[in-house]
């Protein structure tokens, strides 16, 4: 009994002298990641990473009291069964608590039944068409509707004396809602469609589309095609033709004058009107912070743009829905979180509908200038809370 005694006290005291054994450390959040990370987006989802993994340079890896851990996996861009096997295996073999990425419709599409099927949050990133959030009831998009900022150029367009246009757009469906959503803008402005070609998205000649919109005259042309080439190509056709010395002006959207494509469009692309939710050269501390620590962590990679901004902001708020639910990740907690959530972002203000769970911000309406020698999107007029009307 002595002996026991002796035992039990030296513990007490050993306890005492020692503390309290060590609470286990909580399991990190693990965050499936699913972006094009091959083939033609490749640099869609290479933006995508540097945004995030620029975040976790300034804020750390810790949120909620939980380290955080991203798992990043290949979508194949415009591939939804590659998405969804993607997906699944970020479910069932990582363990993953959120699932974020989503450069495409598609992709996020795909994914939305098994995010709705597993409760696993879903943070959108980019996919741009819309109503997507009523796939999944656990889906949150922080990048873009395609009408949420091509409605704003219309409307602009109307109020500013652009009000007979000319539409140019590709034959899918992105280009077919984007003219949609212009036409609603100007129209309710008082502003009219004079004329509309539909061109082929891959690889089109655009010198009689351009000869055919010169010879109607009108104030202004809309414009939506794929970024990248296509892009490219008009701008300098346009140009090439004449149609910006027979003053008519160039509208479109932010793809049509985008960060990763204005270089290369030199200075064809100068007086260009865009609307648009992010511009490298968005005037905001945050935002200068953002472009000069993003230049300085990936000196060799192209400009930051919005994808590198969306993905940016997926994590601003994955980390806010954690430090509220401390730590919690189950789909209850986290979308109640974040609905109605305000965050600062190097774009400007943003905002999560409380009821559709989608993006509120400012669609910005932009000029391509130079700056110091260099061309850029420059913001001159604004619509601030804008929400996607179209639904």
């Amino acid at each position: 009994m002595i002996s026991k005694f002796r035992a039990l006290a030296f513990g007490a005291i050993a306890t005492s002298a020692l503390g309290a054994p060590a609470m286990a450390e909580p399991e990190p959040v693990r965050i499936g990641v699913l972006l094009p990370l091959s083939g033609t987006f490749t640099e869609y989802g290479k933006q995508m990473q540097n945004g995030l993994q620029l975040f976790l340079k300034q804020h750390g890896d810790v949120a909620g009291g939980r380290k955080v851990e991203l798992i990043f996996k290949d979508d194949g861009g415009i591939a939804p069964e590659k998405a969804k096997k993607a997906a699944q295996e970020l479910l069932v073999r990582d363990h993953v608590d959120v699932l974020a990425g989503f450069a495409f419709t598609a992709s996020a599409l795909a994914v939305a039944p098994l995010a709705k099927e597993s409760a696993r949050p879903m943070i959108v990133m980019n996919a741009a068409a819309s109503g997507i959030t009523a796939a999944s009831p656990t889906m949150m998009r922080v990048g873009q509707t395609l009408p949420q900022i091509t409605e704003p150029a219309g409307a602009w367009a109307a109020k500013n004396g652009r009000d007979k246009v000319f539409t140019l757009v590709a034959d899918i469906k992105a280009g077919q809602d984007a003219e949609a959503a212009f036409i609603r803008g100007l129209t309710a402005g008082g502003g009219q469609v004079v004329g509309s070609l539909r061109v082929p998205a891959q690889n089109p000649d655009f010198a009689p589309f351009i000869q055919r919109i010169k010879d109607a005259r009108p104030r202004a042309v809309f414009v939506w095609l794929p970024p990248g080439e296509a892009t490219i190509a008009f701008i300098k056709g346009f140009n090439e033709r004449g149609l910006g010395a027979a003053g008519i002006e160039l509208l479109g959207t932010g793809d049509l004058t985008d960060d990763l494509d204005i270089e290369a469009e030199g200075d064809s692309a100068l007086g260009v009107l865009t609307t648009g939710h992010y511009s490298m050269a968005h005037n905001s501390s945050l935002n200068k912070r953002f472009v000069t620590e993003y230049r300085a962590a990936f000196p060799n990679e192209k400009r930051p743009n919005f994808l590198s901004v969306s993905a940016y902001d997926a994590l601003a708020l994955i980390y806010a829905a954690l430090d509220k639910t401390g730590g919690k990740t189950d789909a209850d907690a986290f979308v109640a979180a974040l609905k109605g959530v305000q965050l600062e972002s190097p774009r400007g203000p943003i905002e999560i509908d409380a009821d559709t769970r989608d993006i509120v911000q400012t669609v910005y309406v932009r000029k391509v200038e130079k700056v110091n020698g260099k061309l850029f999107n420059v913001e001159f007029d604004s619509f601030p809370h804008a929400r996607d009307l179209s639904k």
